[in-house]
């Protein structure tokens, strides 16, 4: 049985430059402080907030892209039990359809880079991240795919791939 733990709604957007490189933030917080990973946030749920809607605000707030709808491609989501042992989570996973061309400013949350995807192997991110959210962006990033991940800590990473549309 699942730990009665608080239950978040996020959303992630991929956003690279002209030369295809991903933009990252490393975080200055909790969760996975001191890794790198997309830029994303939590919805605000008592506003009624969409992930659509989420995704363009937080866009905006971090690196000052302002974004439409059609700008955002949703390519799955994720629902993670007990991530870290804090948490279950609802992460909705968008491509976004244009480039920033520089670098934003650093923010409370972390600083910013670009990396090739090879990079991104070669850096500190998230175990879930590594195992799990890179390699089905490469996968689905033009289709759609609903994944269920139980993240407990003191067992092995089980995933289901809940639906996978081309």
């Amino acid at each position: 049985m699942t730990a009665q733990l608080p239950f978040k709604i996020s959303v992630l957007v991929f956003i690279r430059n002209p030369k295809g490189e991903h933009l990252l933030i490393q975080r200055s917080k909790a969760p996975n402080f001191g890794c790198w990973s997309p830029i994303g946030g939590k919805l605000d749920m008592h506003l009624g907030e969409s992930p659509y809607e989420c995704a363009r605000r937080e866009t905006q707030e971090e690196v000052g892209l302002e974004l439409m709808d059609e700008d955002l491609h949703c390519f799955g989501y994720i629902a993670e039990k007990s991530y870290e042992g804090t948490g279950h989570w609802l992460m909705f996973l968008f491509d976004c359809r244009r480039a920033i061309d520089a670098l934003p400013p650093t923010i409370d949350e972390g600083h910013f880079a670009f990396f090739s995807r090879d990079a991104i192997d070669e850096l500190p991110i998230p175990k879930t991240d590594r195992t799990l959210l890179w390699p089905y962006y490469d996968r689905f990033k033009n289709s759609f795919v609903g994944l269920r991940a139980n993240c407990d800590p003191s067992g092995e990473l089980t995933l289901v791939e809940e639906l996978n549309l081309p």
